[in-house]
Parts: C-alpha cells; sequence; structure tokens
C-alpha cells in the first residue's frame, strides 16, 4: 500500500486533468465511522450513511476506486496531513481555521448546531434575538466533540461555559443519559433521527434554536484534501455540483431525513 500511495494523489489529478483512464487507481477517504447517520457501520459491518453515498457518488464521477479509512475525529486532519488517506469525507465544516491546513471542495451539506438536554429543565439559554445568554451558561456542563467547530463556537461565545470534551459521539450521549453533562451540542440532524425520536423520546429535547454562523460553522460542510492537488479539488467540486443538478443529492438525504440538507445554489 505505502509503494502506491505515495504518489496516488499525483496519479489520479493527471488523469482526471489529462482525460487518462482512472479505474486503476484508488483514493483513500478519511471519516469516522461512528458518526451515525453521515457514516457509520450497520449490523453486517458496512459502511453506510450519507457521507458514504456522497463518496460513491463523486468516486463513480471520477472514475475511480475508494478504500475508507476509519479515524477518530480529533486526528483527522493531522491523519490527512500525514498521508493516511487523501480525502476527508466526514461531515466536516469548512471554515478559515481549517482552510489554514487543508483544502475543501465545494459544499454538500449545510452546517449548523444545537443544544440537546433532559425535559422539563425551564433553561432559558438564549434570548429572543437567538443569541446565547452567558449567565445561563455558568456552571452548566456542556458536552462537545474535541476539535469540533461546536468546540470553537463555545470558546469564541462563551468562554465560560464549563466544556466536557469528548471524542466522538457516542460516549457524549451516554455521558448526557448518565447525568455526567447537562447538555450536549451537536448536528441537529444526527440527534433528531439517531436520539430524540428514538430511545431520547420524551426524555430529551432540543433546548436551544438553531444554530448557523458561517463564522464559526463555514459556509457548510466539504470534501477535505491536502494543499496543492486544486485540480483534484475542482473535480471534486464539479462532481458534486453534478451530483446536485441531478438530484442525487438530494436522494441521498431522503433515505433519512424528510427533506434535502444542501443548498440549490451549490450547483452554480
Amino acid at each position: 500500500m505505502q509503494k502506491r500511495t505515495v504518489t496516488l494523489l499525483g496519479l489520479v489529478a493527471a488523469a482526471l486533468v489529462y482525460g487518462h483512464t482512472a479505474t486503476a487507481e484508488t483514493l483513500r477517504v478519511g471519516m469516522e465511522c461512528t458518526y451515525a447517520p453521515f457514516n457509520y457501520r450497520t449490523a453486517d459491518g458496512k459502511l453506510a450513511g450519507y457521507d458514504v453515498d456522497v463518496a460513491n457518488g463523486v468516486s463513480e464521477k471520477l472514475g475511480v476506486d475508494l478504500e475508507f479509512v476509519c479515524q477518530e475525529w480529533s486526528g483527522m486532519i493531522p491523519a490527512l496531513l500525514a498521508n493516511k488517506f487523501d480525502l476527508i469525507i466526514a461531515s466536516m465544516s469548512i471554515t478559515p481555521k481549517r482552510m489554514e491546513q487543508i483544502d475543501f471542495s465545494s459544499p454538500y451539506r449545510v452546517s449548523i448546531g444545537r443544544l440537546v438536554g433532559p425535559v422539563g429543565k425551564g433553561w432559558q439559554l438564549f434570548g429572543a434575538d437567538g443569541a446565547p445568554i452567558a449567565a445561563s451558561f455558568k456552571g452548566l456542563r456542556v458536552g462537545v466533540e474535541r476539535a469540533s467547530t461546536y468546540f470553537e463556537w463555545f470558546k469564541a461565545k462563551l468562554p465560560d461555559a464549563e466544556l466536557v470534551l469528548y471524542d466522538g459521539a457516542e460516549p457524549m450521549y451516554l455521558d448526557l443519559k448518565n447525568g455526567r453533562v447537562d447538555v450536549i451540542m451537536t448536528n441537529p440532524m444526527k440527534a433528531h433521527l439517531s436520539f430524540l425520536s428514538g430511545e431520547g423520546k420524551g426524555k430529551y429535547e432540543f433546548v436551544s434554536p438553531a444554530i448557523n454562523e458561517p463564522k464559526y460553522f463555514g459556509p457548510g460542510v466539504g470534501v477535505g484534501l491536502r494543499k496543492g492537488n486544486e485540480a483534484l479539488r475542482d473535480k471534486i467540486s464539479d462532481a458534486l455540483r453534478q451530483l446536485i443538478r441531478e438530484g442525487k443529492l438530494e436522494e441521498y438525504a431522503l433515505k433519512i431525513f424528510p427533506f434535502p440538507i444542501h443548498d440549490d445554489a451549490w450547483a452554480n
């Protein structure tokens, strides 16, 4: 594997630029593999989810094979930079801070956050204008994933909040259920499907409005890749635009949600 992958991106990019067949090449894709419903393993061990469908759709457009590599979230960008894989397709939001280290394709999913906590607590964490009330977070234990955009948002907006950091979503939800944290900040689409409409139904609820701040969460979720691969980046972006125009991204979303989770304007 090592001797092939050293020059893999250059070979694939050249094939895409000059029109040579690239079907014999393989792009390694990093993802958590535990972030349902976006990327996770089914009961029989197969990878599934929105990110996986997007990755497969892109690979079909590019004419390349994929090899999925499971990676803990906090080490996702370092692993990409260390050449452990070639692309990140893991619901990673495009942010200025991340763009200092890596490059991104055009977006393929919206990026927002929301707080989840027990029903009936009566917390007033946000004002009528949708802004967080700093005093309401004093002493509140808030679970967030380490190195996530939600963590960055809390550092900027609520630096005095008591944050409890996690390396994945599953232990964060477990601690919420066990009362080790009061609330968690997470993706509301994932929270609705995997928790609030299941085992958490009637016990937990959204305790904040949808938080959509591009300054912290970026314009959306994109495919990450190492800098210096502009030709490949542009081909991936073009593939994503094709998938939007053909209705494929909506098709992938409707397998999970009752609504699309992209912006049609991204097709242009």
